[in-house]
């Protein structure tokens, strides 16, 4: 029997390029004996509403897209509590999240390795009463992911996250934060950065080894960069980013499935490269298992 795919299709993301295989990957799916239903979306949010109402009227789902799309996809599944599968093809500008599960860049292997894969159970987050798939993140470089147009980013890709990001180096500020993990440890400083991740990669910027990061282990990895007081320790905090070197006194990474957030109120963060915004406390779970993501086998 021909088992049923909702495919769901951000006509607008990255350079257009899914836009030009569509029909390819329809017919990919149907000769993997799936009756395949197209939603393109019209808005931000779409995705979140069309799966919230139809996910359970499907045996997958498919999202063509960027990561902020994914996320959508995830959120609406949380909605409707539902458990069906999802299969992601990356056509994003930058697609953190697909490079972690080392998902194809070639739109139609994506395609085909999700007819040939199986579902695999990864941890997602809860950031208040909103949903992250790989990523919650405030300060230097994150404000890029959401306020760089569209239009900049189909022309340039992901060279348009950092143009934009070297445009806020002079511009960066810190924030007071008092962050406490899970065991109690509490961590209280003037922060120029910080990330609660479940990815070794955050806009191609920065980025965790990858035996470091397990994305069905439970837990987070949480990253903070201390204000540097000098250039020397900007330097140095250079230094260690680049070369995955966390010894350093201004990083601070710490592993854990909960985490308590007093911040000001006035500073927003990313979900995913989506915009939250600011309140003066947050609580961010792990939430074990909680999707399945169909990956290849092989």
């Amino acid at each position: 029997m021909m088992k049923r795919l909702l495919l769901i299709v951000n006509p607008c993301s990255g350079k257009k390029k899914a836009n030009r295989v569509l029909t390819d990957i329809i017919g990919i799916f149907n000769r993997g004996s799936y009756d395949v239903t197209v939603h393109m979306t019209a808005a931000r949010g779409d995705a979140t509403e069309v799966v919230a109402a139809r996910a359970k009227e499907f045996d997958v789902i498919v999202c063509v897209g960027g990561d902020g799309t994914f996320n959508e996809v995830i959120s609406g599944l949380r909605s409707a509590e539902a458990d069906t599968p999802v299969g992601y093809i990356p056509a994003g500008s930058t697609n953190d999240f697909a490079s972690s599960l080392k998902l194809s860049k070639d739109l139609l292997q994506a395609a085909q390795d999700i007819v040939d894969g199986a579902p695999r159970p990864l941890d997602i987050g809860k950031f208040n009463d909103r949903y992250f798939s790989y990523i919650a993140s405030f300060g230097a470089f994150t404000r890029a992911s959401y306020a760089t147009s569209q239009s900049l980013k189909n022309v340039l890709g992901h060279f348009a996250y950092l143009l934009s990001g070297v445009k806020e180096v002079a511009a960066i500020r810190s924030k007071h934060l008092r962050v406490t993990l899970a065991d109690g440890t509490v961590y209280e400083d003037d922060y120029i950065f910080g990330g609660v991740s479940n990815s070794t990669s955050v806009a191609g910027v920065l980025t965790l080894k990858e035996d470091m990061v397990d994305m069905s282990d439970g837990l987070f990895e949480v990253l903070l960069i201390r204000k540097p007081r000098n250039p020397v320790e900007m330097t140095a905090c250079v230094h260690a980013l680049l070369h995955q070197k966390y010894d350093t006194p201004m990083l601070t990474l710490a592993v854990t499935g909960r985490v308590e957030v007093e911040a000001p109120s006035d500073m927003d963060w990313t979900l995913d490269g989506e915009k939250a915004e600011g309140t003066a406390h947050y609580v961010i779970e792990n939430l074990h298992h909680a999707v399945m993501v169909i990956t290849n086998a092989k």
